[in-house]
């Protein structure tokens, strides 16, 4: 007992080599974790050379936040250390998942100036699982490609809409996740890409009508990008001949450019892009706002933009 290196040692002696409490040796060992070997001829409890082994491999479990029904496990030889670190390596990666769900709300919050409701909604949002995502991304795009646009057709044109956030996902994915969530609720926004939808819809059937024929955005930017490089503005008259060949495409085209360029949309495709890790898409909101402000220069009061006069009848 007076040799610190002999074979058995008291319970204050392997306090000191461990660096643990005594309370802590006590408590560990009260739940058979590390028991005595023995004990003195007084009742003192002795330990063996196998306690500081032992103990070490507590106190390194404990750091890493193993619970003490399978450190007795792991002592036990009951479990395989390799097993208890890949069930509690799955358990931290959740928790990381969880504060950097976390991190993401309060950073939105904090850049956003959120009211305590919006905050409420981004933190439930930002909570949900796997399942719950796909639900609610699921009940946004069932809510949008109604009709003729739920057809096989737009199977593809559904998939381009939807966010598949990663396992892991970096901060500004997650971040991106949470507002794409909070707008796909807005029911407002839900209008317009229906509209939108509607509108691909109908393109699509004129195309298999009329034969093939470029997309709206893709005339737009044809068109308009040569002119709003000149310098040229929606009112000039050197804009006439755009607005013409805008019209030919389609006689409604003031309708869908307005649905086509709120702003909600294009910020979805940017938080889209965020969270598939697709490159940014082209900002098409200049040659936009550009086309929907000389359609609107050119329209008749009551008219559509384009259309003849027709004069009243005295």
């Amino acid at each position: 007992m007076n040799d610190p290196l002999g074979p058995l040692c008291s319970i204050g002696e392997l306090a000191r080599r461990t660096g643990l409490t005594v309370k802590a040796i006590r408590f560990y060992s009260d739940r058979g974790i590390v028991p005595p070997t023995g004990r003195s001829p007084v009742g003192y409890r002795l330990y063996g050379a196998d306690a500081l082994a032992r103990l070490d491999l507590v106190r390194t479990l404990r750091e890493l936040g193993v619970g003490l029904p399978d450190i007795r496990k792991v002592v036990a030889r009951e479990l395989s250390l390799s097993e208890v670190a890949a069930a509690h390596a799955d358990a931290l990666a959740v928790q990381i998942r969880t504060l950097r769900l976390r991190h993401a709300v309060l950073t939105a919050v904090a850049r956003r100036d959120s009211s305590p409701e919006e905050m409420d909604l981004m933190h439930r949002l930002a909570r949900l699982s796997e399942d719950e995502r796909r639900r609610l991304i699921d009940d946004f795009l069932d809510s949008v490609f109604t009709g003729s646009a739920g057809s096989g057709a737009f199977v593809g044109v559904r998939r381009s809409f939807t966010p598949e956030l990663p396992d892991n996902p970096e901060p500004e994915q997650i971040a991106a996740w949470v507002e794409l969530a909070e707008l796909s609720q807005d029911g407002e926004f839900r209008a317009v890409v229906r509209r939108l939808v509607e509108h691909l819809a109908a393109e699509q059937e004129g195309a298999r009508d009329g034969g093939p024929r470029p997309g709206l955005v893709p005339t737009v930017r044809e068109l308009v990008g040569p002119v709003l490089a000149a310098g040229i503005e929606p009112g000039d008259g050197a804009a006439a001949p755009v607005v013409e060949a805008l019209l030919a495409h389609d006689v409604h085209v003031l309708t869908r450019l307005e649905a086509v360029n709120d702003p909600r949309r294009e910020r979805y495709t940017e938080l889209l892009a965020v969270i598939n890790g697709w490159p940014a898409p082209e900002r098409v909101a200049p040659v936009l706002d550009w086309a929907v402000e000389a359609l609107r220069v050119r329209e008749p009061v009551g008219g559509v933009p384009g259309a003849p006069d027709v004069p009243s009848r005295p």
